[in-house]
């Protein structure tokens, strides 16, 4: 994919507040415009920028209902109820269930954890689990990541005595369900003044506020940060904030005192030789976490999660990874036929949405393919599948266009959706399926943004191959961790040369692995390009050409840095 380059250079002004405050901060100049893209133009700000503290965290009672919520778990634990922790099926769920359970479990032995099955239940707070509920003696229900929208379920629960407490992190309809409390910073009245936490994120302000209310330490929380961690990354949410304070402190634990389910997965994917970043997270331990609920039962993951012994969570965690190498055989063979399928629509018409059903898709992975598309086509995705006599699906988005805005708009033809700007999940009758094709194609079409379908990439700023060390990337490893609003910086370099020895890489020759000399230095900079094997030609001809790229420290040769490079064009003279 070749992509727009946007970049704006900085105006002399700016360069050199830009220098003036990397001198102060002690990194290198290019750095100090990144801090002053973030919005951060003192020392003071970037240092609490580069080490974010717990003490930084909000209070949780700032949340409307929390002193309720804390009453009602403070009740149940006194009249030694029975408690049940019920959650999504998805990473944020299963570990905001994991961390509550966690902490819970050093209170009460009467306590239980639910995950509903994708394929019987469905998403969020469903009949049977109430009903689960009340035949096990549950008086009080803590639902994390799901639950705002299940107005129904929840007064069905509420007619058999058992009460709820709602931590979520979606947007609310009008009515909300009938709970004794609801925290969400979605809420139209809502009074928390950080409204991006994950799932995982709410339930851990509601064990901060039980540990404060009862004179709990807080430093008997702080191992619960792993599941945060992973969580925020997972859930691809905003790396500012309380959140970055939440992730930064989540991977030190992993890195340094990892739980013992976590560690497992860990070992399973061979990352237990190195710090683990959030990027591990994204591509390697959430997926798993995942495929436990896309291919069986997310309890499994809790289960992993919560276990204290490490011989049972090693061989739950090989369970996990089975799930996990069937996950991506589905995932491979349904994406090719989905590609197929939007290479088949009709070339006369520009389609600036993509809607696709089949009947015979597996259920767990339409949300993967759905990522896919829109990461291929640059379009917004919405892909279902037939389960009994319903059509439910999974909707991504391109950067600025609000997906979940584009599904209320054909609310009236849906049984059900829920989401974020940029996912979301929906499901209504198959014969509604060609309505709601043509209303969310005719509503994109209408609102989204012609540079919104164009593949674009943010240039951060422009370096020489000399500005490239190891210091450089220490100094840049501070701004850490890295995600949706504090993304990885993308740099460029122009005229660029092959030093002679760059070569196609790969199984089936698809890398290009480079060795490339600048015009400014003899420094010979080591590089990859995954996927981009079409520009070997270019970089040959030993005409100069352009690159956009991320510096990463080289992972067979430490303390040598590499650029994983996006794009190449051939440079203008």
């Amino acid at each position: 994919m070749s992509y727009k380059w946007n970049y704006r250079p900085p105006t002399p002004e700016r360069q050199e507040a830009a220098k003036e405050l990397a001198a102060e901060v002690g990194i290198h100049p290019a750095l100090g415009l990144l801090l002053l893209d973030r919005g951060i133009s003192t020392a003071a700000e970037a240092r609490r920028f580069f080490r974010p503290q717990l003490s930084e965290l909000l209070d949780p009672f700032l949340f409307r209902d929390m002193r309720i919520a804390v009453d009602r778990l403070n009740k149940a634990l006194g009249r030694k109820e029975r408690i049940l922790v019920y959650g999504d099926y998805d990473v944020d769920g299963c570990t905001a269930v994991a961390l509550v359970y966690r902490f819970l479990q050093r209170f009460t032995s009467n306590l239980d954890f639910y995950i509903p099955d994708r394929y019987e239940e469905g998403y969020g707070v469903s009949r049977k689990g109430v009903d689960y509920a009340r035949e096990t003696g549950v008086g009080l229900i803590i639902v994390l990541d799901c639950g705002i929208k299940a107005v129904d379920e929840i007064a069905y629960a509420k007619e058999c005595g058992i009460d709820f407490i709602i931590c979520d992190h979606h947007v609310p309809d009008d009515v909300l369900p009938p709970a004794v409390a609801i925290l969400n910073a979605k809420r139209v009245d809502a009074t928390y003044p950080y409204e991006h936490l994950s799932g995982c994120g709410v339930g851990f302000k509601l064990m901060q506020a039980f540990a404060n209310d009862n004179g709990i330490p807080f430093s008997q929380l702080v191992p619960l940060l792993d599941l945060c961690a992973v969580s925020i990354a997972s859930d691809i949410v905003p790396i500012l904030g309380e959140n970055r304070v939440l992730a930064y402190h989540g991977l030190r634990q992993i890195n340094q005192n990892v739980s013992v389910g976590l560690k497992a997965i860990i070992e399973i994917c061979g990352l237990n030789e190195r710090d683990i970043t959030l990027n591990d997270i994204i591509f390697k331990i959430g997926p798993r976490i995942n495929a436990s609920g896309r291919m069986q039962n997310g309890g499994e993951a809790v289960a992993l999660l919560v276990e204290r012994d490490p011989v049972r969570a090693h061989r739950m965690a090989l369970q996990i990874n089975a799930y996990n190498d069937q996950r991506k055989d589905l995932d491979k063979e349904m994406t090719q036929e989905a590609n197929t399928i939007v290479e088949r629509l009709d070339p006369g018409h520009e389609h600036k949405a993509i809607v696709i059903y089949s009947e015979e898709w597996h259920k767990g992975v339409i949300g993967i393919v759905a990522s896919r598309l829109t990461e291929i086509f640059c379009r917004p995705s919405v892909v279902l599948t037939r389960t009994d006599d319903m059509a439910t699906g999974s909707a991504r988005s391109v950067a600025g266009f609000d997906i979940y805005k584009a599904i209320d708009s054909c609310r009236d033809l849906l049984e059900n959706f829920g989401g974020h700007t940029y996912a979301a999940g929906l499901s209504m009758k198959v014969e509604n399926v060609p309505e709601f094709k043509r209303r969310f194609e005719a509503y994109v079409n209408e609102n989204i943004l012609p540079a919104q379908i164009e593949p674009e990439m943010n240039i951060d700023g422009k370096l020489e191959f000399q500005d490239i060390n190891i210091r450089f990337y220490n100094d840049l490893r501070k701004f850490a961790p890295f995600g949706p609003d504090n993304q990885t910086p993308v740099f460029c370099t122009e005229h660029v040369y092959d030093y002679g020895t760059s070569k196609v890489v790969g199984h089936h020759q698809e890398h290009i692995r480079l060795e490339l000399v600048d015009n400014h230095s003899h420094n010979v900079v080591n590089g990859i390009a995954f996927g981009q094997s079409s520009q070997a030609r270019l970089i040959k001809t030993k005409q100069a050409f352009d690159i956009c790229y991320t510096v990463e420290e080289n992972s067979h040769k430490r303390g040598e840095v590499q650029l994983q490079i996006v794009d190449i064009r051939p440079s203008v003279e």
